[in-house]
């Protein structure tokens, strides 16, 4: 089994791999959702993101922004991925979590 921090390492580099493939290959993605080769590709990455780090909500918008043909050159997925870590990393440091006591006033 991975760590929470290799799965998030994995997630990454697949969602920068996944956005690096859209830019170079553009005229095989670039027509959204009417490109079979953007739909296998966005269905792929959803259901491994989801794999690696289950259910959050910021796939959900990722996943339909690709579909529009242009908005798809945005990096959603890796996008997506940083803010899962970034909330991650904020629900994890939180000081009631850590048993320290808020400051008296």
């Amino acid at each position: 089994m991975l760590s929470p921090r290799l799965r998030f390492q994995a997630a990454l580099v697949l969602a920068m791999v996944a956005d690096g493939l859209q830019l170079v290959l553009l005229p095989m993605f670039g027509e959204g959702a009417f490109s079979p080769a953007d739909d296998v590709l966005d269905f792929g990455v959803a259901a491994a993101l989801i794999h690696l780090l289950g259910w959050h909500w910021e796939f959900l918008p990722s996943f339909f922004a690709e579909l529009i043909p242009g908005v798809d050159l945005v990096p959603f997925w890796t996008l997506a991925v940083a803010n899962v870590y970034r909330k991650s990393r904020h629900t994890v440091t939180t000081p009631n979590e850590i048993g320290e006591q808020p400051p008296l006033l």
